[in-house]
């Protein structure tokens, strides 16, 4: 049986609630197999990060080329970056795309451009998002939510129209999709909006009721990594999204309830954990 190869280029959450710990549950979960280049270590909980040290980049680009010379990659998921040097090297690392047998179909890309923290820590300076742009323009999908798209498109988000018009903006400007998070809008409902290609003005949009808890730590890295794992299984990108979105949703609503702050999903969704004698 034929598994999807998930590679993750990502930092590492010390709390378990977001970054690379929020991937591999996801891929996981999933049905993916997940594999990781970690950019970066960061000390946190769910109140907030207190130190970050970038990985090297010669070990970022180790980790990548060992995974892609033995194992093979199906769709890759890009969150945390760590520094300017490695975003411009994992961007070029992507064009040409990952090496592949000659029958098989291209390497999917979802960037989820990780700039701030749920806690509000800033996790990426000015000069590592300038050099984002690179890498989203070598992506299949870029998932920016709100704060994320403003800093981005330099356009202020205040309404659903504006979500719109900053999210055709960013994507007109890239060529690439853009899947435009709501969460971070004020009301009762969330909505996120996907732009790919030439689609009309209105798009393509997921509307659900706000789930109201604190425990929301990696909501960005679960979906961009659950899109990943639907993409690297061969699912149309709006099905992955579809999916990826519905196993958030379940995510924060199994919620442990752990730490003093924005606590982790229940990625394992409350199962039994595996207790054979």
């Amino acid at each position: 049986m034929s598994i999807p190869r998930i590679l993750v280029i990502a930092g590492s959450d010390s709390g378990g609630g977001a970054g690379i710990q929020a991937d591999i549950k996801t891929i996981t979960m999933l049905g993916g197999h997940a594999m990781t280049a970690i950019t970066a270590i960061t000390a946190q909980n769910t109140q907030g990060v207190t130190a970050v040290h970038p990985v090297p980049v010669e070990m970022v680009m180790a980790q990548i080329e060992a995974v892609v010379s033995d194992i093979g990659v199906d769709a890759v998921k890009i969150g945390m970056i760590g520094s300017a040097e490695i975003a411009r090297a994992i961007a070029a690392r992507l064009d040409p795309a990952l090496p592949r047998h000659a029958d098989a179909p291209p390497v999917r890309v979802v960037f989820d451009p990780v700039m701030v923290a749920t806690s509000g820590s800033r996790l990426a300076d000015d000069e590592t998002i300038d050099a984002f742009e690179a890498l989203m323009r070598r992506a299949t999908l870029v998932t920016p939510n709100i704060p994320e798209l403003e800093l981005l498109t330099g356009l202020k988000i205040t309404d659903y129209d504006g979500l719109i018009d900053a999210a055709l903006a960013l994507g007109e400007r890239i060529g690439t999709a853009v899947l435009a998070k709501g969460g971070h809008m004020q009301g009762d409902r969330v909505t996120d909006v996907l732009f790919a290609g030439k689609r009309t003005r209105l798009g393509t949009a997921w509307t659900d009721p706000r789930i109201d808890t604190p425990h929301n730590h990696g909501t960005g890295c679960t979906l961009a990594s659950g899109i990943a794992a639907g993409l690297g299984a061969g699912l149309s990108l709006e099905a992955a999204i579809d999916r990826a979105r519905n196993y958030v949703r379940a995510a924060l609503l199994a919620a442990p309830g752990l730490g003093k702050g924005h606590g982790p999903m229940g990625h394992a969704m409350g199962i039994v954990p595996f207790d054979r004698l």
